[in-house]
């Protein structure tokens, strides 16, 4: 079916009452699944015309949506617009495919494993005979290719027309819509993955034109919204208790050269209007080394700014000046030293994150050695290792490939390196301030970041999500941290079992070559362990070239942040309780994976710990209590 351009009326880009008026709403999708597939949500009144109690299956915004995304986070940005304008139409959002009546799935195109994953979703939503719509960058640059046959889709500057597209599709049409050349609109409605964080792209598309890239072919080329617009959004989502503000694109560096203005104007400018009091945190996104060269001074005074961490994602993807010609990066090693060596310099706590590439096609050996001696000498915190993957239609695909086995035992090896260094030696005993937002994937930890964007696990109340606090640094892993918050008392029992367990969650949760933490666009895992699920959030989908992971917007995430009744006091002590006997929850890409280790030392017999205790002297009180009362009542009954 041909593309259905913008029939619109006016120049906001909005077809005739469909534009609403809500910013954002305030749902976790994993609620709504708890509702009956056609009954309206309450809290979704004011957005929708009122809907029968059993409404007719065709009845538009009755029906239950599966969302699937893959990809950075500039993709996990548009799928929370997506499910924000389908919930706040009535549509019931699920992470459960089997129970939905449409299937709608958010792409990357950086890769060939993610392009895989999602040609083997759509093999199975057909073969389930499930209405399906395809978002993202791998329809928008590759429209024509044979998955896509008979599939509705929705392009990446589309996305405010979602529900267009899903209403179509549900009455069994395909339809398709690419073409576009305004910017949806920042104040769509929006359901977010975590509610405490806010992914917010300052630009679409790039000005680079690197060899393996893929994604300029979808995202297009550099567009910018508006500071003034940025601004207020900024101002909109921290009043409504937003605690990180994470500023996406493909190059955030690039922003506003379309527009006449540059980076640092915007920085400025969203820092005037961060609370003072640090309640909300700013994180800058991912940016390549040309466009910051010559900001660098005004980039270094803005992540100076207390309400600014102090960490930003660099990927240099080769330490051979010849291989960063043949990939067309348009920088050379020397100058991306001296972007890294002045933030070092002028920030204090500054961390870098970077990107490297495996087996570009010309590589040699001596090319490798000059990647494997940079990484040595920066010792870099995080770094995410790819092997090299043609992309169809690149002009890196029809260059000679290194051979595969090459590739891999370069991987191997610059993994091994990156994973002898201790980044975080020598912070045990130091005082930190920290921004607690999720929960960690041992169910048992809550989650939190340094100024210098460290990822931090404490065990603390959940009520404290959302919060910054000081913590005292107790003891150090390979990927994370572990503290324990000054002003909350800890137990005896809690000081007994604090290394051992804290040395198998962190061998457990972050066996990987990657970071479990959040660079914008994130740093997870080596190519050697395609299963590793250390990272909790999206990667970078551009000319960073790296590997597009795989989240689901209502999926088990590797942080949860659920609201209700799990935020008390007795959600903590059980919490508590779970760390004192040893239990630890694994998560990976493929679900959730729950393993009871206990202590067998002593006849496989678990200590019980103050608070098993207590809860037993609770129960035998309360006994006693009721057959106190059974008796007396009974004895008045006989004699009245």
């Amino acid at each position: 079916m041909d593309d259905i351009e913008d029939m619109l009326v006016g120049n906001d880009g909005a077809p005739p009452g469909f534009r609403l008026p809500v910013m954002s709403v305030g749902l976790n999708p994993k609620l709504r699944q708890k509702k009956k597939k056609n009954e309206d949500t309450p809290n979704l009144k004011h957005l929708t015309q009122d809907i029968p109690s059993n409404p007719s299956p065709q009845v538009p915004g009755t029906q239950t949506i599966y969302m699937k995304t893959f990809g950075c986070s500039h993709n996990q940005s548009d799928s929370e617009y997506m499910a924000g304008q389908l919930s706040a139409f009535g549509y019931a959002l699920s992470d459960n495919p089997d129970d939905a009546d449409l299937w709608l799935i958010n792409t990357c195109t950086v890769k060939s494993p993610s392009q895989s994953a999602m040609d083997t979703l759509i093999v199975k939503c057909k073969t389930a005979k499930k209405p399906l719509v395809v978002a993202g960058c791998v329809p928008q640059g590759s429209r024509d290719i044979k998955e896509l046959e008979g599939v509705s889709i929705v392009g990446v500057q589309q996305i405010d027309r979602v529900v267009e597209v899903v209403e179509e599709t549900l009455k069994g049409h395909e339809v398709r819509l690419l073409t576009r050349k305004t910017l949806p609109a920042l104040d769509l409605p929006k359901v977010r993955k975590n509610k405490f964080i806010e992914i917010l792209p300052i630009n679409v598309g790039c000005l680079g034109a690197c060899t393996y890239c893929k994604t300029k072919h979808a995202r297009g080329h550099l567009g910018s919204y508006t500071i003034d617009g940025l601004v207020e959004r900024v101002k909109a989502v921290a009043a409504h208790g937003v605690k990180e503000i994470w500023l996406s694109s493909e190059d955030t560096g690039a922003y506003g050269r379309d527009i006449g203005t540059n980076l640092p104007t915007l920085l400025n400018a969203i820092v005037a209007v961060l609370p003072p009091d640090r309640s909300t945190m700013l994180r800058i996104g991912m940016t390549n080394p040309p466009f910051i060269l010559e900001h660098l001074k005004e980039i270094a005074a803005v992540l100076s700014h207390p309400c600014v961490y102090s960490f930003l994602h660099v990927p240099v993807q080769s330490g051979s000046d010849p291989v960063l010609t043949a990939m067309h990066r348009e920088y050379t090693v020397s100058e991306f030293k001296k972007v890294v060596d002045t933030l070092l310099e002028l920030v204090p706590g500054m961390h870098i994150a970077t990107d490297i590439i495996c087996g570009f096609p010309g590589e040699t050996d001596e090319n490798f050695a000059e990647t494997v001696n940079l990484v040595k000498e920066y010792k870099f915190p995080q770094v995410h290792i790819s092997q090299f993957y043609p992309r169809p239609g690149t002009p890196a695909a029809r260059m000679k490939k290194v051979p595969s086995a090459i590739v891999k035992k370069r991987s191997r090896e610059l993994t091994s390196v990156f994973e002898s260094f201790t980044p975080y030696q020598g912070m045990e005993g130091q005082i930190e301030r920290i921004w607690i937002t999720e929960i960690a994937t041992d169910g048992v930890h809550l989650v939190g970041h340094t100024k210098g964007y460290i990822q931090v696990l404490v065990i603390a109340p959940e009520a404290m999500l959302g919060t910054s606090t000081d913590v005292k640094i107790t003891s150090v892993g390979r990927w994370s941290v572990f503290g324990e918050v000054i002003d909350t008392p800890k137990s005896d029992m809690e000081k007994e079992t604090g290394s051992r367990e804290r040395k198998s969650i962190d061998e457990k949760m972050f066996a990987c070559s990657g970071v479990p933490t959040y660079p914008n666009e994130s740093l997870p895992c080596s190519d050697m362990d395609e299963s590793c699920a250390c990272s909790r959030e999206p990667e970078p989908c551009a000319c960073a070239g790296q590997s597009c992971g795989e989240s689901n917007l209502v999926d088990k995430t590797t942080a949860k942040t659920e609201d209700g009744n799990r935020k008390n006091l007795i959600g903590w002590l059980l919490r508590k309780r779970k760390v004192l006997n040893g239990t630890e929850r694994l998560e990976t890409k493929s679900g959730l994976e729950s393993e009871d280790k206990q202590d067998t030392s002593k006849g496989n017999t678990v200590r019980s710990s103050a608070i098993d205790r207590a809860l037993l002297v609770a129960m035998l009180i309360s006994f006693l209590t009721i057959l106190g009362l059974l008796v007396l009542i009974g004895f008045r009954i006989q004699f009245p």
